[in-house]
């Protein structure tokens, strides 16, 4: 690969596939750091699911931080953010047998609220 851009391209796809993905480090990263920094980012995702999905943290009480990580390990945040990460974390609970709550209706009220409020 003799293109710096390209090079760089990849470089970056497989800092960016160690952190989310799980995938090994690459040369010249230290795997603790990126071990450690995975993990931050993990915690992160955890607090902004608990935010979209609270029946689900109180469903699951003191396992949720445990089952959040075992989901999310080598699993990227899939495409539509935090709700759509809560909706694919629940779906993975239900699987396993693990939440008995139904899918979460999509609530459209807030919508509504926001619109009329803009309109004041």
């Amino acid at each position: 690969m003799h293109d710096p851009r390209a090079r760089l391209a990849e470089q970056q796809r497989a800092l960016l596939s160690a952190l989310v993905a799980g995938a090994a480090p690459p040369e010249g990263f230290d795997a603790e750091r990126l071990r450690i920094q995975a993990g931050s980012l993990i915690a992160k995702r955890r607090g902004l699911v608990a935010v979209a999905r609270p029946e689900v943290v109180e469903a699951l009480g003191g396992a949720f931080a445990r089952e959040f990580h075992a989901y999310a390990s080598g699993r990227p945040k899939p495409q539509g953010g935090s709700r759509a990460d809560a909706a694919a974390f629940a779906d993975w609970l239900r699987g396993r047998g693990l939440l008995d709550l139904e899918p979460q209706q999509k609530r459209h009220w807030w919508r509504l609220t926001s619109k009329r409020d803009q309109s004041r």
